[in-house]
């Protein structure tokens, strides 16, 4: 079943803080792991993470850095700060109780 992108919009911060949680990634990484991790029912796109991921660093919730690969193409990759740790936290429990306030209704 396909998902209204619509009830996808307001969850996806909530989504890439948790991506970075494991540790730091670059952005098709999270692509693809969002993809994996949710049978394929999340697909992000670039032009929807990028916005997502540079407001998260203005913000201070990220940090972003390049490396080299071993081919030596550049990659930028981003990490959750303290500050972003914090904010997962808070947008996880606010997410815990909204959802089973859905349940508790949809489902009785």
């Amino acid at each position: 079943m396909a998902i209204d992108q619509k009830m996808m919009a307001g969850s996806t911060t909530l989504l890439v803080l948790s991506l970075l949680r494991g540790g730091e990634k670059y952005g098709y990484e999270m692509i693809l792991e969002l993809a994996r991790r949710s049978d394929n029912t999340f697909q992000l796109r670039e032009g929807t993470l990028y916005p997502i991921l540079h407001k998260l660093e203005q913000d201070r919730m990220v940090e972003a850095f390049d490396r080299e690969t071993d081919t030596g193409k550049k990659r930028r990759y981003y990490r959750l700060t303290r500050k972003g740790e914090a904010l997962l936290t808070e947008k996880a429990a606010e997410w815990q109780t909204f959802s089973s306030k859905v349940n508790a209704i949809v489902f009785g």
